[in-house]
């Protein structure tokens, strides 16, 4: 079975869809199976691909709701597998909370497919809820992507301990692959400090290299591709396929 990783932190604005997008597309560069789950109500990652989650008849909450099956609503973006996301999911969480064994509710949903690809990236909703907590308990790691600035620390310390929770109740196999400094200005004393801090206070391993701030980056999902289409040689672009590489050594 491949490889499952959750990506998360309930900070908003950390380039946590980005970072999924940009590396399942320099995965699939490198000739693997990627599969992208899109677990945010607000569908960035659907819609950074380019997709309408109105023109869609199912998404993710459907499947959440036990409506569908998942190899019935994944969609083709750009080469790489897709099981897109709406608004709707947000009637998913309040659903969930009255059922025994929610937490469980997406890793069975996507045992059927699982094995047909080498890498699943599940795109965490910015928050610590009942979505969040079923991206956790279905994956094989952790993914902790955060802005190199100042209240980054509580963020990861946060999540820190719900991972310590979730390997506790319901995933004791979760392994923490480690965070990814985005938006990283190397100019700047507190964001090389920051990179420090984090690992330090937190013992948790930044993953080289960070990913430096550009605007090849925000330009990117407006055109409903990855940075990788969209400026290819851009430092950034280049950041991102050596960070999947570090990723296939890992796992």
């Amino acid at each position: 079975m491949g490889a499952v990783i959750a990506v998360a932190n309930q900070k908003g604005g950390v380039a946590k869809t980005t970072t999924v997008h940009t590396l399942a597309a320099a995965l699939v560069e490198q000739g693997n199976r990627v599969l992208m789950v899109d677990l945010d109500p607000q569908a960035c990652l659907t819609y950074e691909n380019g997709i309408n989650p109105d023109d869609l008849e199912a998404t993710v909450h459907d499947l959440m709701l036990g409506r569908v099956k998942i190899a019935d609503i994944v969609i083709d973006a750009n080469g790489i597998a897709l099981v897109p996301s709406s608004i709707d999911l947000a009637g998913s969480e309040i659903h969930l909370l009255t059922k025994t064994g929610r937490e469980f509710v997406l890793g069975r949903a996507l045992k059927p497919v699982i094995s047909d690809y080498d890498y699943t990236f599940i795109d965490c909703a910015p928050s610590l809820g009942i979505l969040t907590l079923n991206g956790l308990t279905a994956a094989s790691h952790v993914l902790i992507p955060f802005q190199a600035e100042t209240l980054s620390h509580r963020a990861v310390g946060q999540l820190l301990e719900t991972i310590e929770d979730v390997k506790a109740y319901t995933n004791e196999d979760l392994e923490v692959l480690g965070a990814v400094a985005t938006m990283f200005d190397a100019r700047t004393n507190l964001g090389k400090r920051t990179l420090v801090e984090v690992s330090e206070t937190h013992d948790i391993e930044v993953l080289p290299p960070p990913i430096p701030r550009s605007v090849k980056v925000a330009e990117a999902p407006e055109r409903g591709r990855s940075v990788l289409t969209h400026a290819r040689r851009s430092k950034s672009a280049e950041a991102y396929r050596q960070l999947a590489e570090e990723i296939v050594r890992r796992t």
